[in-house]
């Protein structure tokens, strides 16, 4: 395609629209690159809410899911962190404000008295590296001398999907959050047959591109609760409730 101006008055136009480009493109690389490591395929709205809400908090942020780009500033990661590595700047709390706790959950009718009776039967797990899902349970299995085939262990895409698979009888046990698995369990002939201790299963880290502007990020965040809006938390494990200092939770049920 050929281009043809009629005259030279139209150049300095030209001009200022490529000045406004890259005027624009300046301001896209100004936004803060922001990752979250998710299992859910749900994120496009997700994404596009918790960057709205995190401007009107004075934080342009650019949110991409996955955490492995280099230019990161700020990190959402599930996952228990070793005595060597950095510990989080903020921690994910469950639904009473405070770190999240494994558990067994079982059919009421099941009688289940101990993690023993486990054996031999099939088990909900959900899927991805948050260590509740899979990982803290069955080490809890494995100091009981149980450690699942295979073949039992039926991996969900999220918590509500594993209680599901327990609900329609298609396994003896599921995994899940203490928190977010309370409000479900009466109603549903459910009890909780084994939990394990508070654990900091996941938290926002700063990362290589991190600098102070940063922080009204890291202060936006915690002011985020699931229960103003449940579709900005979609992306993240469900029994994520909201976002706390690092020893700064309370015993106040956030959702309230």
């Amino acid at each position: 395609m050929h281009l043809v101006f009629e005259s030279r008055r139209a150049l300095p136009g030209i001009a200022m629209a490529g000045l406004l480009f890259v005027a624009h493109a300046g301001a896209e690389n100004a936004r803060i690159p922001i990752g979250i490591e998710t299992a859910s395929g749900a994120a496009t709205v997700s994404r596009y809410r918790l960057t709205e809400y995190l401007r009107t908090q004075g934080c342009e942020a650019d949110i991409r899911v996955g955490a492995s780009a280099p230019d990161l500033a700020l990190a959402f990661l599930p996952g228990i962190p070793g005595d060597a590595e950095p510990a989080p700047v903020l921690e994910a709390v469950n639904r009473n404000g405070k770190l999240p706790v494994a558990v067994w959950v079982t059919r009421r009718t099941a009688g289940v008295r101990n993690l023993s009776e486990l054996q031999g039967r099939d088990l909900a797990t959900v899927a991805g590296r948050d260590p509740l899902g899979a990982s803290l349970p069955l080490v809890a299995l494995k100091k009981q001398g149980i450690v699942p085939k295979p073949e039992q262990l039926y991996e969900a895409g999220d918590y509500s999907s594993a209680l599901g698979l327990l609900l329609h009888n298609n396994t003896y046990a599921a995994v899940s959050e203490l928190g977010f698995v309370e409000p479900f369990l009466t109603r549903n002939s459910l009890v909780v047959s084994w939990s394990g201790e508070p654990a900091m299963a996941a938290g926002w880290y700063r990362q290589a591109g991190w600098n102070h502007t940063v922080e009204a990020c890291e202060q936006a965040l915690t002011t985020l609760k699931r229960a103003d809006d449940r579709q900005r938390f979609a992306i993240f494990p469900e029994w994520v409730y909201g976002f706390a200092l690092p020893d700064r939770q309370t015993s106040k049920d956030i959702t309230q």
